[in-house]
């Protein structure tokens, strides 16, 4: 189990208005000429390595369904759940229970994942095209009901009442059969890049054995995340031992201003350019484009001051289109530790990116094709409006607006009628 350590120390004012989120270099990168050369180099031997990768791996989109969203409150919940036990049919429930709210044909998602508690659960989650989260539906994992086609079928939480809340019963009906679809060989050939090239046999951090320690002690143990500043004359050793350190002690973060987790992630990255771990530079620095840190509270105007730094992955030569690409898809068997990005700020990242055009061009492209599944057309569209938010010429932004209707009208009727009906 990691180490999770949570930051309590109060950050002055000053730290957090710093003149930049990081320290740059004379090159304007977050790193050095001399770390930006070795890396360099490291970069040059993966994409040796890249050539043997098996680029025949088959990927398949996550399981998915058009269904819908059946909720009931206060009266006839009892009756209803055991009517729903007994495979009533949707038509004869709503006739039955006139008073239940209905949101019909929507996307669903079902997911094998680990939740908070690190137990092996199934999860059913509506794509909402809305402002509010979609609801999520969460069940004990077992093989049976995963592998189960879901065909007139139902899913469903119940609530007993209590003295805050009226008895209430959330379902799911899914009109159809779960369905995975096999991805194109052009999108494969993308996952196989950025999973060869991110190296996901290994993980950034490491577990720690824990058996012997207080875990509430090590929870608030305020450990420094910050290097020793002579920490470049410092030798081979001493930078691996400091990793390793890092590596097995994660940074939480108290608050939204709260920079040490990012702080942290960068000085591993720092740490593993200048001992040759690419395996963990990568996962770091994608780390802090994709922001994904852990904080007790996150407000969404701190968001900003958090750069996305792809700038230091395209002066490296990196293939940065086939890279973000790759972890934008969202795949029912990944391999182990497949990294996936954060649609929002891999938006941010490619509205900065010198190919911009060309990335948006796929996601168009993505969106109007018929071959690809429906939950991977919605992330693109879900992509191409978070980049085309950060462009600051509002002429382009109208532009790729336009361009987005065109092929929005080319996604299936139950969601292009969705996603008007949001923009409406």
């Amino acid at each position: 189990m990691k180490k999770i350590l949570l930051t309590l120390t109060v950050l002055s004012l000053h730290s957090l208005q710093a003149q930049t989120e990081f320290t740059t270099f004379k090159n304007g990168l977050i790193y050095s000429e001399d770390t930006m050369s070795k890396l360099g180099k490291i970069v040059d031997s993966l994409h040796l390595k890249y050539k043997v990768c098996d680029l025949d791996q088959k990927f398949y989109s996550k399981q998915q369904t058009k269904g819908h969203l059946i909720t009931l409150e206060k009266e006839h919940v009892e009756n209803a759940k055991k009517d729903i036990d007994n495979h009533i049919s949707y038509e004869d429930f709503i006739v039955k229970y006139p008073n239940a709210v209905v949101r019909k044909d929507l996307l669903i998602i079902k997911s094998k994942i680990k939740n908070y508690r690190d137990k092996d659960v199934i999860t059913y989650n509506e794509i909402d095209f809305g402002v509010d989260y979609g609801v999520e539906i969460e069940k004990d994992y077992s093989q049976k009901l995963f592998e189960h086609n879901g065909e007139n079928s139902w899913i469903y939480e119940y609530n007993d009442k209590d003295n805050y809340t009226d008895e209430k019963i959330t379902a799911f009906y899914f009109a159809s059969e779960f369905k995975k679809v096999l991805l194109e060989p052009e999108y494969s050939r993308q996952i196989i890049y950025s999973d060869c090239l991110i190296d996901t046999s290994s993980t950034k951090f490491i577990e720690v054995n824990q058996d012997n320690e207080d875990e509430d002690e090590d929870l608030y143990h305020d450990f420094s995340v910050n290097l020793p500043l002579n920490w470049r004359k410092l030798s081979h050793s001493k930078k691996t031992e400091i990793l390793e350190q890092m590596r097995s002690e994660k940074a939480v973060g108290s608050c939204s201003q709260d920079t040490r987790p990012r702080v942290q992630g960068v000085n591993m990255a720092l740490l593993s350019a200048e001992t040759g771990r690419w395996d963990i530079f990568l996962k770091s620095h994608l780390d802090i484009m994709n922001d994904r840190f852990d904080r007790l509270s996150d407000g969404s105007y701190a968001w900003k001051s958090r750069q996305t730094y792809i700038k230091e992955l395209e002066e490296l030569n990196i293939n940065v289109y086939d890279l973000i690409m790759g972890i934008t898809f969202r795949l029912d068997n990944p391999v182990k530790n497949h990294y996936y990005g954060s649609v929002g700020r891999l938006g941010r990242s490619v509205s900065e990116a010198k190919d911009r055009e060309k990335f948006m061009s796929q996601m168009l492209a993505m969106i109007e094709d018929e071959k690809l599944d429906d939950y991977n057309r919605v992330i693109s569209y879900f992509l191409f409006m978070s980049c085309n938010n950060y462009i600051n010429d509002k002429n382009l932004q109208k532009l790729n607006s336009d361009k987005l209707k065109i092929s929005v009208a080319k996604l299936p009727v139950y969601i292009y009628e969705k996603i008007k009906n949001d923009k409406a």
